[in-house]
């Protein structure tokens, strides 16, 4: 699985910015995706995972502001950012599970007034 995520940008608190990540491979249907974060100076963090038949689930942290969603057929993982703080700002990760962990190369958000 190869995945590529894009979107990522320089908002100002209270906006909002919607991160996509594209996948290749035929493993993405049976895949749990991720989004996960990492700010300069912390460990990454999960942000959110969603998988088939499951509800999505969230960090506390993001829970109400995030939404995360998937595109089976174009296989697409997106993550929908509403009211962004800037305790946000960091590098999104989109990741992907089944039998082994892929990663894609992270996509850069900032916050900041």
């Amino acid at each position: 699985v190869q995945l590529q995520a894009s979107g990522g940008g320089l908002v100002q608190p209270g906006e909002s910015l919607r991160l996509s990540c594209a996948a290749s491979g035929s493993l993405f249907q049976r895949a749990v995706m991720y989004w996960y974060r990492q700010a300069p100076g912390k460990e990454r963090e999960l942000v959110a995972s969603i998988s088939y038949g499951s509800d999505p689930k969230y960090s506390d942290s993001v829970k109400g502001r995030f939404a995360i969603s998937r595109d089976y057929r174009n296989k697409m993982l997106y993550l929908q950012m509403n009211d962004l703080r800037p305790e946000d700002s960091g590098v999104y990760y989109c990741s992907s599970y089944y039998r082994l962990q892929y990663w894609g190369q992270g996509t850069q958000v900032t916050v900041s007034s």
